[in-house]
């Protein structure tokens, strides 16, 4: 079975980084993924730069 990532648009949005990781981990909660929303959201704050988030998300999210 194909592991799907559900969608989550962040073209159009506040491109702040605090916002893409709350919109991220919104997204997967709502999905019901609240174990991947708290693994995503501690490896986003660990980062190191801002193009490491972006990298992250597409990891989690289809992003849209």
């Amino acid at each position: 079975m194909e592991n799907l990532k559900p969608q989550c648009q962040l073209t159009g949005i506040d491109g702040n980084v605090f916002n893409i990781i709350g919109t991220v981990s919104k997204t997967l909660k709502r999905a019901g993924l609240d174990d991947q929303a708290k693994e995503f959201t501690d490896r986003a704050w660990d980062s190191e730069s801002y193009d490491d988030v972006l990298r992250l998300c597409f990891e989690y999210v289809d992003v849209c």
